[in-house]
């Protein structure tokens, strides 16, 4: 029973993080059409500028402040680089596809090639705090502090993009611009600054939940090709969730967590295939897109 708690709460821990990853491609996919595979390297540069603030500050501000300070970099760094990309590559490609389509997969190659030459392809540490990497015993069980910091984040971002979809200006302005581009434009309202708003925001959670699985998931290790691996599983969770539904996208991420832990202890650990847990999000994608193919909040064509 303790080792299926163990499994649940890491399960939970995952499913925040691919939450993390998925929000922005729901924002940015779901609402706006655009198909933007620089989503991953997205999450990677904002896991090497929270290495970079971390490795390059003096350690005299301490462990903790060092983590916030590389954590706050992060989301920063993200929304930055989204913000650059839908400025001067998207924007001019609304309505266009494929051309999405080229110009994030060869963004993504390139900056990720330049990641590995100026950092090298081997894998780099960020300095944790070492409470980070303690387990706290909460009724007989070992619970990694790491995963509380994971839960927190996804728990926080989900209500606040929830409230800012639903109660803000701009909120509104994005949801309505879905809706009707052109009827939106004639009352005055400039749609392509609010476009850039949600970039940003899906940049700012992509930096998140990049640095946030660099520390919990991958033994502090940040990697050029890490933001790549992580886009999968994100646009996997996007299309079981339902394009542009946030709350869809949190229940997706969070049965996609638990699905590869239950699975990857249960069968991988006995039959030695590491990649069962993998190959069941497949699976649940299929029968979703089998079942409901717009998802299982998505709205209806």
């Amino acid at each position: 029973m303790n080792i299926f708690l163990v499994l649940t709460f890491s399960g939970v821990a995952l499913g925040a993080i691919y939450f993390l990853a998925a929000s922005g491609l729901s924002l940015i996919y779901g609402l706006m059409d655009v198909l933007n595979f620089a989503h991953g390297l997205f999450m990677t540069l904002g896991a090497y500028a929270g290495y970079e603030i971390a490795t390059r500050l003096p350690t005299s501000l301490g462990a903790p402040t060092l983590l916030i300070l590389a954590i706050i970099g992060a989301t920063l760094f993200g929304a930055l680089a989204a913000g650059v990309t839908e400025l001067i590559l998207i924007r001019p490609l609304y309505g266009k596809p494929i051309s999405q389509i080229l110009i994030t997969i060869g963004l993504d190659l390139a900056v990720v090639g330049l990641l590995m030459g100026g950092f090298g392809s081997t894998a780099l540490q960020i300095p944790v705090p070492l409470w980070l990497v303690e387990p706290t015993h909460l009724g007989g069980l070992f619970l990694p502090n790491a995963s509380f910091l994971a839960i927190g984040a996804g728990v926080i971002v989900l209500i606040g993009l929830e409230l800012f979809l639903a109660l803000t200006r701009y909120g509104i302005i994005i949801r309505a611009g879905v809706e009707n581009r052109e009827m939106v434009r004639a009352l005055g309202i400039d749609v392509g600054r609010a476009f850039t708003l949600v970039f940003v925001i899906g940049g700012a959670m992509a930096g998140l939940g990049g640095i946030l699985y660099t520390i919990v998931f991958s033994g502090d290790l940040v990697s050029p090709n890490q933001g790549d691996s992580l886009l999968i599983f994100a646009f996997i969770v996007v299309v079981i969730g339902g394009l542009g539904s946030i709350r869809g996208s949190a229940v997706a991420a969070l049965t996609v967590g638990l699905l590869q832990q239950y699975t990857s202890f249960y069968i991988g650990g006995h039959s030695g295939w590491a990649q069962i847990g993998d190959l069941s999000t497949v699976l649940l994608l299929a029968v979703v897109l089998e079942l409901r193919p717009r998802g299982l909040f998505g709205r209806v064509a």
